[in-house]
This record gives structure tokens, C-alpha cells and sequence, in this order.
């Protein structure tokens, strides 16, 4: 089984309607840009101004459209954030497959798990795990949101569990201890992030990306 196979059935089973072919007629495909453009400029305003701070207003301005253009795609603010949460599941999953897929090919004297070790850090500091950073922090407190994106946040998890049990098989019987690998690399890297301006990006955050490197290529050999 590819990767390249791989990567398209984790993300059509993330979300089918973002790898489904456009619309044919125009005003569809109008509506469908728009809808995209909004969802976008959601993320960017997460990232930048943070949860508490969002609002639809704040982010049809920031979009250039019209509030009345807003309620059209997105009746509520939740409908918005709903989309918004599966739009940064999908991007994040798609980007780190990608960045993974291009690093496989370019690094061949580096094991897999180096690899993708070194592929997920990269992936944190993307805008979208900003937004989802943002999402799961203020979740904790907001009933609303987290009604939102937590089902969403384990579908994602099991979706991407599931499709790297049939990935590698040679794990199925120790599969415990590839899960713990992947989630120890998970909230190491979460946590750095968060710690960053403590840690700083010198030596010290990469002593400790090298131990967990160290960590996960230990369950890895002795599997």
C-alpha cells in the first residue's frame, strides 16, 4: 500500500467534501470560494487575536465581505467555528502527510521515525496548529465550543489511528506501544510549544526533542 493512497484515504475520510470535485456551475463555485475565503480569514483571527477575542463580524471585515454575506454561509457564530474546527483537522492532517511524504524521499539515511519526529515539530508551528492550540485551550472553559471540538478532536484522533494500524501492519500486535510513541511525541511537542518563550528555540528545546526522538526510536526497536 503507498503512502501517496494512504494519504488520500485519511483525508477523504477526515472530511470527503473537501476532496469531492468542484462545482460545476459558477455561482456555486462563487459560493463555495467565499465560504473558503471565511473560513480562512476565521483561522487567521484565532491565531492572531485569540477565542475570546472572535467574532463574525471580526472576521467578515477582515475577509471583505458583508455581514449579510456572513449570515448567508454562517447563520450563527458557531456555525462558523464548526467549520472553522474541521477546516484546521483537515489542513493539519494534509500538511504534516505532505511535508512527511517530501522528507521520506529527501532523507533516506534517516529512519522513519527521525523523520516524522522531526516532520510533526515542524507541523506545530504552523498557523493551523496555532488555531487549533487556540481552540483546544479555550475548549476547557467554553461549554459551547467544546460541545464543538472535542467529538471533532477524537474523530480526528481515531481516524488517524485507524488508518495507521492498516499503514503498519508489523505494529498490529504491539499496537499500545506505537500509540503511546505517537502520543508522547504529541504532548511533548503541544507542551513545547505553549513553553516556547521559556524554552526559548535553542539548545535546550532540542535536547528535549532529541529525548523523545531517543524515546519513541527505543519502542520502535524493540518492536
Amino acid at each position: 500500500m503507498s503512502v501517496q493512497f494512504i494519504r488520500e484515504r485519511m483525508l477523504t475520510a477526515v472530511n470527503p467534501v473537501h476532496g469531492a470535485e468542484p462545482p460545476r456551475h459558477w455561482q456555486q463555485r462563487k459560493s463555495a470560494g467565499t465560504r473558503l475565503r471565511l473560513v480562512e480569514a476565521a483561522i487567521e483571527c484565532l491565531v492572531e487575536s485569540g477565542y475570546a477575542s472572535f467574532s463574525a463580524a471580526h472576521v467578515a471585515q477582515r475577509c471583505g465581505v458583508s455581514r449579510g454575506a456572513m449570515h448567508h454561509h454562517f447563520a450563527t457564530r458557531m456555525e462558523l467555528v464548526a467549520a472553522t474546527i474541521d477546516h484546521v483537522f483537515y489542513k493539519r492532517m494534509g500538511r504534516f502527510l505532505d511535508a512527511y511524504l517530501e522528507a521520506l524521499a529527501a532523507n533516506e539515511d534517516l529512519s522513519s521515525v527521525e523523520i516524522a519526529s522531526e516532520v510533526h515539530w515542524q507541523s506545530v508551528h504552523s498557523r493551523e496548529y496555532s488555531a487549533y492550540v487556540e481552540l483546544a485551550m479555550a475548549a476547557r472553559t467554553d461549554r459551547e465550543l467544546a460541545q464543538q471540538f472535542v467529538p471533532q478532536a477524537q474523530r480526528y484522533d481515531s481516524i488517524w489511528f485507524d488508518e495507521m494500524s492498516r499503514a503498519f501492519p508489523q505494529w498490529q500486535t504491539h499496537w499500545d506501544d506505537m500509540r503511546l510513541a505517537n502520543d508522547l511525541t504529541t504532548v511533548a511537542h503541544m507542551g513545547m510549544l505553549v513553553l516556547e518563550p521559556v524554552l526559548g528555540q535553542g539548545e535546550r528545546s532540542a535536547r528535549i526533542r532529541r529525548l523523545v526522538t531517543q524515546m519513541v526510536e527505543t519502542l520502535h526497536r524493540d518492536r
